[in-house]
């Protein structure tokens, strides 16, 4: 009966250290599974961190493309109101380019005449600050080109013109 007893204890023992291995492996599950939830919960929170990160990363992007967009126009505007100017400036400019050419043809036919007709001995313009009355006179009768130099008005062009 000893071997009996001797046994009966050696499996006591055994299943006692079996219960508590068990028991051990199954907290040791029970942790992990913890230990997984709260990694998991981790993770989550990280990734809904980086979504509120990159949605408040799209509004600051979408913010800054609305101001640049903005300035983009206003830029637009101020050049096609330059351009226009330009247009107008470059009308006048052409203009007054081609006065100018008219007047130095009608000085030169004015001055060719002069000195052929021997009318005036001094330039035009000498002649009316001087006040030369009766050389003015002579200037009238004889040249009648003299007298388009008062009927020149000033053509100017604006904007308006521009305009199609």
């Amino acid at each position: 009966m000893a071997s009996s007893s001797g046994n009966s204890s050696g499996s006591t023992q055994l299943q006692m250290n079996s219960g508590s291995e068990e028991e051990l492996q199954h907290q040791r599950k029970r942790k992990r599974m913890q230990s997984n939830r709260e990694s998991a919960r981790r993770s989550r929170m990280r990734k809904q961190q980086h979504l509120d990160d990159l949605t408040a990363q799209v509004t600051q992007l979408r913010k800054e493309n609305n101001q640049i967009l903005t300035s983009i126009n206003i830029t637009n505007q101020h050049y096609v109101n330059v351009e226009a100017e330009n247009l107008v400036l470059k009308a006048q400019m052409a203009e007054l380019s081609q006065r100018l050419d008219s007047l130095t043809e009608i000085l030169n036919f004015i001055n060719d005449n002069n000195n052929n007709n021997g009318v005036f001995e001094t330039e035009p313009a000498q002649l009316l600050q001087t006040g030369s009355t009766a050389a003015h006179h002579n200037s009238f009768t004889m040249n009648p080109w003299n007298n388009l130099l008062h009927v020149n008005q000033p053509i100017m062009a604006t904007a308006d013109m521009l305009h199609y």
